[in-house]
């Protein structure tokens, strides 16, 4: 997460493309390995909230006697979504505050949580620093308590019908979200990272869940989304900042997802890689 004692460049940002698809994500489609152990009367920290969809899920299921922050690293409109969607829910047990990944320890010097999660945002930072900020997430665990997190893998995507413009672009993305120094291929390297983190391993369990989109409703979503974001989003900015691509290429990687969506036979499918870590 962005401030002083980070170095984060987020490939996506914020654009609605981004916030298209994190909108869509919920508990039950995007943390169903963590539903298990969400109890009543827990307080859970969610690191990287975005819209706010996850968390307040989260705030439903432990009811009003417990309580969930969410935190982002920067003040923006993401987290007055985040409000607003908590509102208009009628959700009063959750708070949505600027906080950082590096700092946790320091922000909640006097609180700690059940359940300390994170959604897509490790393979974000600093790939050097990722165990260090699992570390904060155990710092501000109660005892007892968990760390659970889940990461996707670019490399391990799938798609058909085989495509070398959807090569291109998995290929292209992996160099740029490099580039700005995160690991698009998170979810295979979570055990690692938590064991350089303290964890041992016999405190770590891990899943593997999967996204998948092949109706004709899922695939003109999900190739939309990817067309708008490689000419739209962050991701466009960063890349031709770190001069990996140039227009013409980005272009055709946008036609690539529009020709993709319009296959009668399209699947793509994503894994995400999950742990869960109990802190003694």
């Amino acid at each position: 997460m962005p401030g002083t004692t980070s170095t984060v460049i987020y490939t996506h940002g914020h654009h609605e493309s981004v916030l298209r698809s994190h909108s869509w994500r919920t508990a039950q489609n995007s943390a169903s390995y963590l539903l298990p152990y969400i109890k009543p009367n827990m307080h859970i920290l969610d690191i990287g909230c975005g819209p706010g969809t996850i968390t307040l899920d989260f705030a439903t299921l432990v009811g009003p006697s417990g309580h969930i922050i969410g935190i982002e690293p920067s003040p923006g409109d993401v987290l007055t979504q985040a409000r607003e969607t908590a509102a208009s829910r009628g959700i009063t047990n959750v708070e949505f505050k600027i906080g950082n990944i590096f700092e946790l320890e320091e922000m909640f010097e006097n609180q700690k949580f059940d359940i300390v999660h994170v959604h897509q945002v490790l393979q974000h930072i600093d790939r050097e620093r990722v165990s260090e900020a699992l570390m904060q997430m155990r710092a501000v665990t109660k005892s007892g308590g968990i760390v659970a997190v889940r990461e996707t893998d670019f490399a391990a995507m799938t798609w058909f019908p085989v495509s070398g413009g959807m090569t291109e672009w998995v290929d292209t993305y992996q160099l740029v979200a490099r580039a700005n120094g995160g690991e698009p291929n998170a979810g295979r390297r979570l055990v690692s990272w938590a064991l350089g983190a303290g964890f041992t391993r016999d405190e770590i369990t891990t899943s593997a869940g999967t996204w998948c989109f092949s109706t004709p409703e899922e695939r003109e979503w999900w190739s939309r989304l990817w067309a708008d974001r490689t000419l739209s989003s962050n991701f466009k900015t960063t890349a031709l900042k770190s001069g990996l691509v140039d227009e013409e290429k980005l272009n055709r990687i946008a036609d690539t997802w529009t020709e993709w969506g319009k296959s009668e036979d399209g699947w793509f499918a994503i894994l995400n890689g999950e742990i869960i870590c109990r802190v003694d």
